[in-house]
């Protein structure tokens, strides 16, 4: 039957999921509603991250027919079968109050030849996973026969017991080095905090002798950025968002400081390319001599706040950037100063793409431990 996926070892066998667990079950059909009424309501989003927060699971109107029906619990296992494919959950522990599955999920009942917590990691696993989300697919969902079909080795019970705590024993050490991963991370922002916070003092607070405060309105006119034109070209288009367009010409020339007015409000960027500023957007024009990174670095740590703000559009005034106070050392200083911020924000970033390649192979770990599991190999 499961001919031609892999060998297995002596004593286990291939079974389709539709042969050692229940027909699935599609959940309830109901409106979810935070009021403390009825059972909880589990819904795809919150099987998302792999674990379910019940205190943030909304609740739904549910009788007791119902709740006889789609009552979730403890060895229960769902699938998304639509949006998030590939999402599935076992349900641990009974929920600490009663709750029932959204129709968008679909439930199986394991029966005594599997144990739900092998399921669950199986299910996680490369082999699965490549069968309920195939490569190139253009499928958006799955049904119950999908999951029926599912091929998946089946060793005994006591070697799934084994397997299971294998698996745990590996993924603690996995979790532990992401743990220091993230904490590696952390710490490299808090250096570049730390030495913006070194390198520019507080508004009103005393200045080194040659510097003084001024206001960022007497060394830069603040520009509102312009609609995007039609005609395609080759320049970048800053907006709101980020970098989302091209333009036939630009705006402003190289190294122009750009300030979220819309969307985005307060997010700054330092374009060292000529492009065109949006109308979500403000740019700085110069009035003096000027260092545009020292500016460039003195918005990015001072954080310039939206003020009167829309919940759904926050925005800023150009009358509140105008009367920033700015701490503005001699150009040369400045020059000085930006080497010093550029060396040490490259050493930053190097230690932050570090750890973003370890999350990579740490991800890699992950697939090749649930891989090797289910092929006997670990």
């Amino acid at each position: 039957m499961a001919e031609g996926l892999y060998k297995l070892p002596q004593g286990w066998r291939w079974v389709r999921l539709g042969e050692v667990a229940s027909k699935p079950q599609y959940g309830y059909t109901a409106s979810a509603t935070t009021e403390p009424k009825g059972p909880k309501f589990l819904r795809i989003t919150d099987i998302t991250t792999g674990e379910v927060d019940w205190r943030k699971v909304p609740y739904c109107e549910a009788d007791e027919k119902v709740l006889a029906k789609y009552a979730l619990n403890a060895g229960d296992i769902l699938f998304a079968r639509s949006g998030s494919i590939g999402a599935t959950m076992v349900i641990k522990d009974t929920p600490p109050e009663s709750a029932v599955f959204a129709s968008y999920l679909i439930r199986v009942r394991l029966s005594k030849e599997v144990l739900p917590e092998y399921m669950g990691l199986l299910l996680k696993a490369p082999l699965c996973q490549s069968q309920l989300v195939p490569r190139g697919a253009a499928q958006r969902n799955i049904n119950a026969k999908h999951i029926q079909q599912l091929f998946i080795p089946l060793p005994p019970l006591s070697e799934q017991r084994r397997i299971v705590a294998r698996i745990e024993e590996l993924m603690a050490r996995v979790r532990e080095a992401r743990r220091l991963r993230q904490q590696a991370r952390e710490d490299a922002e808090r250096l570049w905090q730390s030495v913006l916070a070194e390198t520019f003092p507080r508004p009103g607070a005393d200045l080194p002798e040659g510097w003084r405060w001024v206001k960022l309105g007497e060394v830069a006119a603040i520009r509102y950025g312009k609609a995007n034109p039609k005609k395609p070209g080759l320049v970048p288009v800053i907006g709101s968002g980020g970098i989302y367009d091209h333009t036939e010409a630009p705006l402003v020339s190289h190294l122009t400081v750009i300030v979220g007015r819309k969307g985005s409000a307060g997010e700054v960027m330092l374009m060292e390319e000529p492009c065109w500023p949006s109308d979500t957007t403000f740019y700085l024009e110069w009035k003096c001599e000027v260092c545009p990174q020292w500016v460039y670095h003195w918005l990015r740590w001072f954080k310039p706040s939206p003020e009167g703000t829309s919940p759904t559009l926050p925005s800023l005034r150009r009358e509140y950037l105008e009367s920033l106070s700015i701490p503005l050392p001699p150009v040369s200083e400045q020059r000085r100063i930006v080497a010093h911020l550029e060396e040490v924000r490259g050493h930053v970033q190097a230690l932050k793409k570090a750890q973003e390649e370890t999350e990579a192979r740490l991800k890699d770990l992950e697939r090749s431990i649930l891989d090797k599991a289910f092929q006997g190999e670990l």
